[in-house]
């Protein structure tokens, strides 16, 4: 079956939607699935829009993997039930992202909603090579970086995913982000989050606020938007405008549209998912982590979780998920 296929057939089980809308190019109250490494791939961000999303974002490319080898170019193709895609890139080099978002925009044509560039990672192993938060510390660099993508890639929107800075207690969100602005992002995604904090603690939403106040293009919030509640909460207390959803995603597509799931819905979303990551040809061992978190909350979910770890083929999955179906439903 074809990725459209599987939406068609086991969507409405989940309370899906089998036909994902396609983004109109507006980020007000709009609610978005975040970039993730190893989590956001053809299947998970098909399951966000099926959700509600209003845009998917890929999982953060490497230009330096775009122009040096083939296997990168995986992360960028939409699967053709993808109304369109969002794709992040990450680097330090002007000269690649400009030769990464001309490609790119070649290559997805009208699918290509906009090109985002990684300034948030807090990995070491990015930051060492002056990727991802590093270009926190060198605005007028990253001021490069995104001129660069806008002029590899005209007529395509290009924004930016920051942190509130580097270092704990060293806040540059707001001075940095009108650089972003000036040099011609259409919109920057702010994590309230310093980069050392990696993921611990609490996000700083009142970090987002700052930068709203501090610029006049649209402003993203991103850092503990767990729950549709909460997106609605950061909407209301930044004044952002929009949201982005990363962990809150984790077995929840309906974090988008605030519909709660039934325990059978839980499962006809977790088939559904199973069913995407075949059909688009991911690693099917990404079910494993799926079954946790869409079975998360149910009586013996840690025996249900166990029971997938040991699943490698598809059919193997979706026979634990009859059994939950028959012991919890």
């Amino acid at each position: 079956m074809t990725a459209a296929e599987v939406l068609a057939d086991c969507a409405p089980a989940a309370e899906l939607s089998p036909e994902p809308s396609a983004w109109d190019g507006t980020f007000s109250g709009k609610l978005l699935m975040a970039p993730m490494a190893g989590v956001s791939d053809a299947a998970y961000r098909l399951m966000a829009r099926a959700g509600g999303a209003a845009l998917a974002y890929s999982e953060m490319v490497s230009c330096a993997g775009l122009h040096y080898g083939e296997k990168s170019w995986e992360l960028v193709d939409p699967d053709p039930a993808e109304p369109d895609l969002a794709v992040q890139l990450f680097g330090s080099k002007p000269e690649l992202f400009r030769e990464s978002a001309e490609r790119v925009a070649e290559r997805l044509g009208e699918r290509l909603a906009l090109i985002d560039v990684n300034m948030a990672c807090p990995v070491p192993k990015v930051t060492k090579k002056g990727e991802g938060s590093a270009l926190l510390e060198d605005p007028e660099l990253a001021a490069r970086i995104v001129r660069a993508c806008r002029e590899g890639a005209p007529g395509v929107a290009v924004t930016v995913k920051i942190r509130r800075g580097r270092y704990m207690g060293q806040e540059v969100a707001p001075e940095f982000a009108r650089a972003m602005e000036a040099a011609g992002a259409a919109a920057v995604a702010v994590h309230g989050r310093f980069a050392t904090q990696m993921y611990h603690g609490d996000a700083d939403w009142g970090a987002v606020s700052r930068v709203v106040d501090a610029v006049g293009i649209p402003v993203i919030a991103s850092g503990d938007i767990l729950s549709h509640g909460a997106a609605l909460r950061a909407l209301a207390e930044t004044g952002a405008t929009a949201v982005m959803v990363a962990r809150g995603t984790y077995g929840n597509p309906w974090v988008f549209s605030g519909h709660e799931p039934s325990a059978a819905e839980k499962i006809a979303a977790f088939e559904c998912h199973v069913r995407l990551l075949a059909a688009t040809g991911a690693h099917l061992k990404r079910a494993r982590s799926l079954a946790g978190w869409y079975f998360k909350g149910m009586p013996d979910a840690a025996r249900w979780r166990n029971a997938a770890m040991s699943c490698v083929t598809a059919d193997e999955f979706l026979a634990v998920a009859n059994e939950v179906r028959a012991h919890v439903c």
